[in-house]
């Protein structure tokens, strides 16, 4: 029945194929569908084109298919990575560099470079020189979860 109406739709199934496959995209949001649909949507470029050539057999049309998908997978993916850099939110899983340039006091001294401040409702570790416990200090770099302070 499915190679029937396969057959019956002749290269028009490739095409019904990568538009089924960018819809699911819509439904199913991951960046992978749209590259294999696109890839679809390819071969039923070609397949219009060459139907009839005695060249154009299915196996063809499916490693076809199967290569093309993985090169619009790969290239498509390293262009919305390139792409994706400007966020509106830069910061948004960096929650140690959000903090650069707030201001707090020291809960513990900074002794041998390190201590404690209270910023909002969470105590960090902080490097910087020795402080008393009291002191104002500015938040100027994080070095992983550890913040970096100066007097302020």
């Amino acid at each position: 029945m499915i190679i029937g109406l396969i057959q019956s739709l002749g290269p028009w199934s490739w095409v019904i194929l990568g538009a089924a496959l960018l819809a699911a995209e819509i439904a199913l949001p991951g960046n992978f569908l749209i590259w294999v649909g696109l890839a679809a949507a390819a071969i039923g470029a070609v397949s219009l084109a060459a139907w009839n050539a005695a060249w154009w057999s299915w196996e063809i049309q499916w490693l076809a298919f199967a290569a093309l998908s993985c090169l619009f997978l790969f290239v498509g993916r390293g262009w919305l990575r390139r792409r994706g850099e400007d966020s509106d939110e830069p910061l948004l899983n960096r929650r140690a560099q959000s903090l650069v340039g707030r201001m707090g006091d020291l809960i513990d001294p900074i002794h041998n470079g390190f201590g404690r401040v209270k910023l909002g409702d969470t105590v960090w570790v902080v490097k910087g020189p020795d402080l008393p416990a009291g002191a104002k200090v500015k938040v100027v770099a994080a070095d992983g979860s550890d913040l970096l302070v100066e007097a302020g």
